[in-house]
């Protein structure tokens, strides 16, 4: 059942994860499909997933729901593609907005920081 919840949403999360090297991309989840899944909660579903080099790092307030969105992900060898390129953060608030924001690497901070001590040498 979740599986097919998260593959309604997968080629618009698709396209906001390239889209948010510009910035943090917001995608409002209608409230009904997880009131038909069974999965709507008062308290609400959030949860946090890391994405580092293409894999999941860590799932902050793990649920069924974050499991699901993250092996969905996992299985679509595109979106698998996608991930590899750029660490991400995708967070599900209480208002069911998936927020999608493009993380720099660690390699990536480090080699603007030597460029910028170059650029004022």
């Amino acid at each position: 059942m979740l599986t097919n919840f998260w593959n309604k949403y997968l080629p618009v999360i698709k396209i906001l994860l390239k889209r948010s090297k510009q910035g943090e991309q917001i995608l409002a989840i209608n409230q009904s499909d997880f009131e038909r899944a069974g999965l709507a909660r008062k308290s609400g579903n959030k949860f946090s997933l890391l994405f580092k080099s293409g894999k999941v790092d860590n799932v902050v307030m793990p649920s069924p729901v974050a499991a699901e969105l993250a092996s969905g992900l996992m299985r679509d060898e595109s979106v698998k593609a996608i991930l590899a390129e750029h660490d991400y953060k995708l967070t599900l608030d209480t208002k069911y907005q998936l927020h999608i924001l493009q993380l720099e690497r660690e390699e990536e901070q480090g080699q603007q920081a030597e460029n910028m001590q170059l650029s004022n040498a």
